[in-house]
């Protein structure tokens, strides 16, 4: 089996397809010791290498997606030198390639992150042309009027540049008692970027504190109360094209029902386990 080299590099998560074609333009790319061209292909056996640099070829069937619901503690890397926890270690092995994570969430900020082993739609999930809409839930600390509601989703400007919410509304969370005064209220919004701490540099723009962050959807992607803290769940086939569908990638070459039945028995082992033993998702899945 063999694929353009192009979509090989996407695949390894180094880029994008069209960024891939551009370092085979310029003479980057060589496969078994020689210079690639845009549109050659390569197979499982052939060495390709990037800048010097040996290439894992990751030839795959349909992608993975899977929902990891991030607790607050864990980082988006894959090593800490400090020793802190790391999302990664919660995830399942793969039989290749590797997981490849679709934005990041900080430190102190909990709920969903998607993962995937394909590059290609990792690249095009992050990329800012598709302003894909994300929803929090956020805990603020001081006195929020429609001046600021106003102002945030009209837009201000940052150290980098223009932003804003798409909708900031008020939300009753569950664990939240109106009955009493509080200077702790919680709002559900939605932002169609994904720029470090933007959610919290917005509101603090306005002298507003956040103390609590949760994202709850991502696209079309809502995180399910069945997913707990530290734990995952792969997308079903209807779930996964809805992702491709966002940002324009046709995958429909593969087989739906062998997605299926692949997905629901990952799925249906991991609940099992969980019934059965009360575990966490450290359980590896083959």
């Amino acid at each position: 089996m063999s694929e353009k080299i192009h979509k090989v590099l996407a695949a390894a998560g180094l880029g994008s397809r069209r960024e891939a074609e551009r370092w085979i333009s310029e003479g980057r790319v060589s496969v078994n010791g020689s210079i690639s061209k845009v549109g050659d292909r390569a197979g499982s056996s052939d060495k390709i290498m990037l800048d010097g640099k040996v290439v894992p070829c990751i030839y795959q069937g349909y992608p993975r997606v899977l929902m990891y619901n991030k607790p607050e503690g864990e980082i988006c890397s894959t090593v800490d030198e400090k020793g802190r926890p790391t999302v990664y270690e919660q995830l399942p092995r793969l039989p290749r390639g590797r997981w490849i994570s679709v934005g990041r969430l900080d430190i102190n900020t909990s709920g969903l992150l998607l993962f995937t082993d394909n590059g290609e739609i990792a690249n095009r999930l992050m990329h800012p042309r598709y302003e894909i809409s994300r929803q929090y839930l956020v805990r603020v600390y001081g006195a929020v009027n429609l001046s600021i509601i106003h102002r945030l989703t009209e837009g201000v400007v940052l150290s980098d540049g223009f932003s804003r919410f798409d909708t900031v509304k008020p939300n009753l969370h569950p664990r939240s008692d109106y009955k009493t005064i509080s200077s702790n209220k919680w709002y559900r919004i939605s932002i169609s970027e994904g720029r470090n701490r933007e959610v919290r540099r917005l509101w603090k723009s306005q002298g507003i504190e956040v103390n609590r962050l949760k994202r709850i959807s991502f696209g079309p992607i809502e995180l399910p109360s069945i997913v707990r803290r530290g734990e995952f769940m792969y997308l079903d086939e209807l779930q996964t094209r809805s992702l491709l569908d966002v940002v324009r990638l046709d995958l429909t070459h593969y087989s739906e029902k062998e997605i299926d039945k692949d997905t629901r028995r990952r799925n249906e082992k991991k609940l099992r386990a969980r019934g059965n033993t009360n575990i966490h998702s450290r359980q590896r899945t083959s």
